[in-house]
C-alpha cells in the first residue's frame, strides 16, 4: 500500500549551485579527505589486513579438512569484501546519494553476523589444524580479525544510539 509522496532531500538547491568555474566547497566534494583518518576507517583497514593475512596463511597450507578450510576461505574474503564496500561507501560519500539504505544500520547487521561467523570459522580453523603452523597462524588472524569486528559493534552501536537519541530529543 503507498503512503503518498515523500520528501525528497538535497544537499543544494539549483539557486546555490557553483558555477563551471567554481570550486567545490569541501563538504561537496566526492572523496572524503577527512574519513581515513578516522578511528572507525583504521579499524576497517586494520580489519581487511588481518582478514587477507588470515585467508593467505590458509590459502598457502596443506590443509587438513577441505571442509573447514574452504568455510573458512568463504568467510574471510566475503568479510573482506563487505568492508572494502562499507569503506568506499564512506569514503566516496556514497550514503548521500542512497539514502533509501540505513548505513549504520546495515554496518551493524553485517558486523554482526559477519563477527559470528568469523568466530565459528576461526575456532574450526583452529581445532582443525593438527599443529600445521599456517593453518594455526590463519585461525590467530582470524580471531585478531573477530576482536576487531567486535570493536566495530561496539563503535558502531556506539553512533546508532547517539544519532538516535539525539534526533528524539532535537
Amino acid at each position: 500500500m503507498s503512503q503518498g509522496a515523500g520528501l525528497v532531500r538535497t544537499t543544494c538547491s539549483s539557486g546555490s549551485a557553483p558555477g563551471p568555474g567554481a570550486a567545490a566547497s569541501p563538504s561537496e566534494r566526492l572523496l572524503d579527505p577527512v574519513y581515513p583518518r578516522t578511528h572507525a576507517a583504521l579499524l576497517k583497514v586494520a580489519q581487511m589486513v588481518t582478514l587477507l593475512i588470515a585467508f593467505i596463511c590458509v590459502r598457502s597450507s596443506p590443509w587438513t579438512s577441505y571442509s573447514a578450510y574452504s568455510y573458512f576461505e568463504v568467510v574471510t574474503i566475503c568479510n573482506l569484501i563487505m568492508i572494502l564496500a562499507f569503506y568506499l561507501v564512506h569514503l566516496f560519500r556514497l550514503y548521500r546519494a542512497l539514502t533509501c539504505i540505513s548505513w549504520p544500520l546495515s554496518e551493524l547487521l553485517h558486523y554482526l553476523i559477519g563477527t559470528l561467523l568469523l568466530l565459528i570459522a576461526s575456532i574450526v580453523a583452529a581445532s582443525k589444524s593438527y599443529s600445521q603452523s599456517g593453518l594455526v597462524a590463519g585461525a590467530i588472524f582470524g580471531f585478531i580479525a573477530s576482536f576487531l569486528c567486535l570493536a566495530s559493534i561496539w563503535l558502531s552501536y556506539k553512533i546508532s544510539c547517539v544519532t538516535q537519541s539525539t534526533e528524539v530529543t532535537a
